[in-house]
């Protein structure tokens, strides 16, 4: 599967428009209800984006959102609101709250998914960078080092993890190793699911970690 991103929306037919719209695309996709509801999820799995409604019964998206970024676990998710309101005070509270595009309802498909593109287009080029900065302050060359194996990995995982600590894109990995990238983010949506990590950049620190030992 493709990148996972979680949809919150109590509308059903939205969430049900939206996550179609998705899944055309390759995404991997899981809903939820309401803040509530996505908070228990999150619990079990960390997505790479999250799509939200902001006017919701109990936890509204503001809260949501306040609630993920207070969390060490989910404060790097990207964050698209979705909403039926177009107001100013929304817009700005929105960008007070942390999030990372504000769209509106009726939303346009393609908007919608040229947007997510680019925020997690972005999100990867900065997880390779932080990578990369980890690996030149810790001043470690992986070209002969072998103790980097974890037993939660499989084979195929732990060359991809090796990659990633290089500070390797996803697109990079999948040349080096001659897969498709399609594959490499479902090793790595593996790994990070595994460890209950929020991003590439702590399977760079837990190779780099490991290797020190």
């Amino acid at each position: 599967m493709g990148k996972r991103i979680l949809v919150v929306d109590d509308e059903a037919k939205l969430l049900k428009a939206v996550a179609v719209t998705l899944r055309g695309e390759d995404y991997d996709v899981i809903t939820a209800n309401n803040g509530a509801e996505a908070i228990i999820s999150l619990s079990r799995t960390v997505p790479d984006l999250i799509v939200s409604d902001i006017r919701m019964p109990g936890m509204d998206g503001f809260q949501l959102a306040k609630t993920l970024r207070q969390n060490a676990r989910t404060e790097m998710i990207p964050i698209v609101f979705l909403t039926a309101k177009d107001e100013r005070k929304d817009r700005l509270q929105s960008l007070r709250s942390g999030v990372d595009a504000y769209l509106t309802k009726p939303f346009d498909p393609e908007e919608l998914l040229v947007v997510i593109a680019n925020i997690l287009n972005r999100f990867e080029r900065m997880s390779a960078e932080l990578a990369r900065m980890v690996k030149t302050v810790n001043g470690e060359d992986f070209e002969n080092e072998t103790n980097f194996a974890d037993e939660d990995f499989t084979e195929a995982e732990t060359r991809v993890a090796r990659l990633v600590a290089d500070g390797m894109t996803n697109k990079e990995i999948a040349s080096e190793l001659n897969i498709s990238v399609r594959t490499v983010e479902g090793h790595i949506s593996n790994m990070l699911s595994k460890k209950a990590w929020s991003n590439r950049v702590e399977i760079a620190r837990h190779i780099l970690n490991r290797t020190e030992k």
